[in-house]
């Protein structure tokens, strides 16, 4: 599991960070709910920054049912989120023991309840939320679990949020800890009114994320530049 390319495909994401680029979403999402002590004292900017973070990242494309929905099908979900211990935003690869993995495991649950209507798809959606909101866990998108599915050596799936899963991402982080630390050490968010770096630090698992989702989006441009050419009909 032990990979020489982390500090290089990260630094990739990076040079796609400015303020107002889709993948300093993360950032205000982040910042928001790490730093809000009382999210339910406006709960309309929470569901917005929520949403506005998710629709970044394409949570809201055709396929998705949120697609048909308001803002306000987040409400739920922020009083959720209000209810959990601030401690909760200490949890991070590093300290993924089996007490913290099984709160994670009952975090996504929980948000799944709220959130889900009609058994729609989850996985990704679920993800995206504990990313941008507790920064615990990488977002199970395509090119991250693609791209883990390959490092595990199909040992597992990545197809859900479970003790196989999270073990595998603890011992990657174990494995490359020197690099995701010393990167984990040296980037931090961007703050939304000043444009400026705050001294809110990304966490380890955003690390591993950002790794993931590169590895396998460089992957698959690759494949798809090594297809042959149709054939011609003339």
């Amino acid at each position: 599991m032990t990979k020489t390319d982390i500090e290089n495909i990260v630094s990739k994401f990076k040079s796609q960070m400015y303020p107002q680029d889709r993948y300093t979403s993360f950032d205000y999402c982040y910042n928001y709910f790490i730093a809000t002590k009382d999210i339910t004292q406006d709960v309309e900017k929470s569901c917005l920054v929520l949403g506005f973070y998710l629709a970044s990242w394409g949570m809201f494309r055709g396929s998705s049912f949120l697609l048909q929905k308001s803002v306000k099908q987040f409400e739920p979900t922020i009083k959720y989120i209000a209810t959990l211990d601030k401690s909760i935003w200490q949890i991070d690869v590093d300290n993924y023991d089996e007490n913290n993995i099984q709160t994670i495991i009952k975090i996504y649950n929980d948000i799944k309840k709220c959130l889900i209507d009609n058994n729609n798809a989850d996985l990704t959606l679920i993800t995206k939320i504990l990313l941008g909101v507790f920064g615990f866990i990488p977002a199970f998108d395509n090119y991250f679990c693609n791209s883990f599915r390959e490092i595990s050596k199909d040992k597992c799936g990545f197809r859900r949020v479970n003790a196989n899963s999270l073990s595998i991402i603890k011992a990657f982080y174990e494995n490359n800890k020197v690099p995701i630390d010393k990167l984990s050490s040296e980037t931090f968010t961007t703050d939304f009114k000043t444009n400026k770096k705050t001294n809110i630090n990304y966490p380890k698992a955003k690390i591993i994320d950002m790794y993931g989702f590169t590895s396998g989006l460089e992957n698959k441009t690759t494949t798809a530049n090594r297809k042959p050419l149709p054939a011609s009909k003339h």
